[in-house]
Parts: C-alpha cells; structure tokens; sequence
C-alpha cells in the first residue's frame, strides 16, 4: 500500500503540473501575440512615412556623388551614405539621377537600363527595373536601421529582400519594357560603391521612364 501511494502522488503532481502548463503554438508569445518576423509588412510600414522622405532629403544628383565617391568613398558616404554601416561593409549612396537610356536588357528576370547622365551618349548607370533586384542597396543606404536591433542574421538579410520586393511592386512592376531606348529615365533610389569600373548598380525606391521619343 505504501508503494501504491507514492505512485500516486507522484502521477498526481505531474498532473497538476501540466496543467500548470500552458503549451504556445510555435511564434507565439505568452501574450498571444505573434512573433514571427514580417519583413514585408516591416518595410511597408516605413515605406512612405520614413524610407522615401529620407533618400529625398540624403540624395544627391548622380555626377556629383559618383565623382565624390570616386575621389573620397568616405567623405561621399557621410554626405551621401550611411555613416552608421558596418564598419567592414562597403559604403551605399542615396543618389538621384535624371538622364537616357541608351541600352535596355530586359530577357532577364534581374532586367536593367543603361543611363546616360552627362549627355555623352555613354552610360553612366545601370539600373534596375526588377522583377529580380540584386543587393540590398536600398536597406544599406538608410541611417535609421541598425543591424543590431535584429533577432538574427537572417531577419536582417530579409529585411533587406523585402525593400527590392517592395519596390518592384509599387514601382518597378509597371514600367514598360519595350522599345526603352531613347526614352529618358528619372530615379530616386542607391548604389554600392562599385568595384573596378563597372557602372554603378543603382536600385530604385520611385522611377518615371518618359515616353517614346
């Protein structure tokens, strides 16, 4: 009899215990709230009120910042970039940029235009019009997002996939991707520094392409 007791009050406190417990759903918080990040309704959020407003104000005409950033990549990146980047991470321009375009590749997913700015007839630029946007030039180029105030690398990282995603929907995805050429091209968005000379690889927060010549 003793023993039967013992087991039973044993199987009695892990049942009280359990009861104690209550089991979450994976993301979820005692709270109820969900805690899965959403970096699509993340950069949403900010697109109009904070990320626009910002390059509006940070960015500078193409031809300056370019020469800039070629001549002093950090006095470029304090005027024109984020001073608050990763130390070990390439400086990223806010730039604007209003020229031609003298070549159009759009059989690719990861589509771009040529852009003639100094009126040479050589591009200066190349940018891109989606669907497919590499780099994460647009999330870089903004002083008020701090990597550490991420969960992870990987929320970091798609944070920085939501902005392409969020330009080619409000922006990208409507442009015309027949006859470019000849037609002109104004742009609000950010570039890398580029490496050896290639053209700077500009990715669009707004674009307006002119009509056919």
């Amino acid at each position: 009899m003793h023993e039967n007791s013992i087991r039973f009050g044993l199987l009695l406190a892990m049942a009280v215990s359990l009861a104690a417990c209550k089991i979450l759903p994976t993301g979820e918080t005692p709270g109820g709230k969900k805690a899965v990040f959403d970096p699509d309704k993340a950069v949403a959020d900010i697109w109009q009120p904070k990320v626009i407003p910002y390059l509006q104000g940070k960015a500078g005409a193409f031809a300056e910042v370019a020469a800039m950033a070629k001549a002093d990549p950090a006095a470029a990146g304090a005027k024109y970039g984020n001073p608050k980047k990763q130390a070990n991470s390439p400086w990223t321009y806010a730039v604007k940029l209003d020229g031609k375009i003298v070549a159009a590749n759009t059989e690719s997913r990861a589509a771009t235009i040529d852009v003639d700015v100094d009126g040479d007839g050589k591009a200066d630029a190349r940018v891109q019009i989606g669907p497919a946007i590499r780099g994460t030039a647009l999330r870089d180029a903004l002083d008020f997002i701090d990597f550490n105030s991420f969960t992870n690398q990987i929320d970091y990282a798609q944070f920085g996939k939501a902005f392409n995603v969020h330009a080619n929907k409000t922006a990208l995805s409507q442009l015309p991707r027949e006859n470019l050429e000849g037609r002109t091209a104004k742009v609000l968005g950010a570039f890398r520094a580029p490496s050896g000379q290639d053209l700077p690889l500009v990715t669009p927060a707004e674009i307006e392409i002119g009509p056919k010549p």
